[in-house]
């Protein structure tokens, strides 16, 4: 597996390789790798090289494309090293970018099948990420880019159907794109192996957001609605918990200062995967804020999934991969952008005992039908089609 990320940070290409391996398909990993990492290492029975290719987050276009053809060269140059010694039988891609698939192609020329794992979609990401240097001719490169890269891989899988549609809408055959779900463990997303927390447990409501702190999730929005909530129910001490990192979060903690709040929210920076089911555990409810554009009609925070798991009432933005997944009334949504309809649903779920236990019973019934066990069985028989038994040839 090939992917632009600090492995042991990014959930679904460790639960991808973990399954691969649990079924006695041994995985390596090529990733990124921090100033404190060891260069190669074993994590959740996969082995893990890591290329030293430092990440930039939050940087300009031109250190973004320099960084990801860096990672391109020293990851096709390390992977087809180690070809030579562990006669791969597949490797997967895992995007952004799309065109580290091309990292493979050595690999490919040498009858290695291709499996390319398109977490997001990239154009979109690019008018998102980049508004300034977003240009009809900028987004026509980029979809021949996509196309281009998919047309070099010899399978495709994506994170949902919305994104699977996109493909096929843009004229990729319908027979080489597979949806395998962002979804989560339910083995380490169990509530069973934490201590309950009944609602308002000791009388602080306490909100939990365990994700990266960036402009794409709306947390400026969430602390404007923490301050309309001390406004209306001043009696209600609240407290929101956010675990994670990323470019927004000097911004973040400077709003919460600016609005009186800066005692009522917890910056933890990022925490270990393994730890985040144990810090939802302690949360009275989840938030899932996210801003609404082209990029994300198209795709569904994990975090949904998760504090569901966790049997903990959610409120999210109102998005359609999130109304088209899930039943009416599993999720509290407001419109993207209003604080107002933020701090509404999370009192919604306060004031309303009988609803919010009823929300949570709907969303422990579809969160059975979207686990990650389900989708692990059908990543391995892709898989298992592409390499039979291990065999290149």
């Amino acid at each position: 597996m090939l992917v632009h990320a600090f492995f042991d940070e990014d959930s679904r290409v460790r639960r991808e390789a973990a399954s691969l391996v649990e079924r006695g398909r041994p995985v390596d990993v090529f990733a990124l790798r921090r100033p404190h990492d060891a260069p190669q290492g074993m994590v959740d029975g996969v082995r893990v090289h890591r290329l030293d290719v430092q990440r930039h987050q939050g940087a300009g276009l031109r250190t973004y494309l320099g960084e990801y053809l860096a990672f391109l060269f020293r990851a096709a140059w390390a992977a087809t090293r180690e070809h030579r010694r562990r006669r791969y039988a597949a490797v997967q891609v895992h995007t952004l970018p799309d065109f580290l698939v091309f990292a493979a192609l050595p690999l490919k020329l040498a009858g290695v099948p291709v499996l390319l794992d398109l977490h997001e979609a990239m154009p979109e990401f690019f008018r998102m990420r980049f508004p300034r240097a977003s240009s009809p001719l900028a987004h026509r490169l980029l979809l021949v880019a996509e196309r281009l890269s998919i047309a070099s891989a010899d399978a495709v899988i994506t994170v949902n159907e919305a994104l699977a549609a996109r493909l096929v809408a843009l004229g990729v055959p319908a027979a080489k794109v597979a949806v395998i779900l962002n979804c989560p463990s339910l083995r380490r997303f169990d509530p069973a192996l934490y201590p309950h927390r009944a609602f308002l447990a000791d009388g602080t409501l306490r909100l939990v957001y365990a994700g990266a702190l960036t402009p794409t999730y709306e947390l400026d929005v969430v602390l404007d609605g923490l301050a309309r909530l001390r406004a209306t129910r001043p009696a209600l001490p609240v407290r929101l918990e956010l675990y994670g990192r990323g470019d927004a979060t000097e911004q973040l903690r400077a709003r919460a200062t600016r609005l009186g709040l800066a005692d009522q929210v917890g910056f933890h920076g990022r925490i270990p995967l393994e730890d985040v089911p144990a810090a939802i555990a302690v949360a009275d409810i989840g938030l899932a804020p996210t801003r609404r554009d082209p990029f994300t009609d198209l795709s569904l925070s994990t975090k949904v999934l998760e504090y569901g798991a966790m049997g903990k009432p959610v409120v999210a933005s109102r998005l359609p991969l999130v109304e088209r997944t899930f039943p009416a009334g599993a999720v509290r949504t407001y419109e993207p952008g209003d604080p107002d309809g933020l701090a509404s649903a999370i009192l919604s779920l306060v004031d309303d005992a009988a609803a919010r236990e009823a929300s949570v019973a709907v969303m422990t019934g579809r969160i059975g039908e979207l686990s990650w066990e389900r989708e692990a069985d059908r990543l391995c028989a892709i898989i298992e089609r592409l390499a039979p038994d291990g065999d290149t040839r």
